[in-house]
């Protein structure tokens, strides 16, 4: 959505109040959304291959999902974002923060039926 929507999503979704600021500021905050889409397309690729591929590298990559989850929370803490109301992506970051530390610790369990290939 970051990569084809016209704001970037920054105001269609994110409510930051674009049409407050300068063209030059707006600009800048559609293409920051927009590159942060393209890397979000990039991770997603990236998690279906090792779904699909590298299955031993699941525990991983919840590890990986799990700190940028942590790290969304702890940047949006010191560098918040002006939003008008409370934006998606803010409020999902606890509960994927949750639901990535458990998968991770269900992704570490050992298997009950004792084959090596699961």
């Amino acid at each position: 959505m970051h990569l084809i929507a016209p704001d970037g999503g920054a105001q269609s979704i994110a409510t930051i109040p674009l049409d407050t600021y300068s063209d030059g500021a707006a600009a800048n905050i559609i293409a920051i959304f927009s590159q942060w889409g393209l890397s979000q397309l990039l991770l997603t690729g990236l998690f279906i291959l090792v779904l699909v591929r590298y299955r031993s590298l699941i525990p991983l990559f919840y590890l990986l999902f799990a700190l940028e989850q942590c790290g969304r929370m702890g940047v949006g803490h010191f560098k918040p974002v002006v939003t008008l109301e409370t934006a998606p992506g803010s409020a999902a970051n606890l509960p994927l923060l949750i639901i990535s530390l458990i998968m991770l610790a269900l992704s570490l369990m050992p298997s009950k039926s004792g084959d090596a290939s699961d």
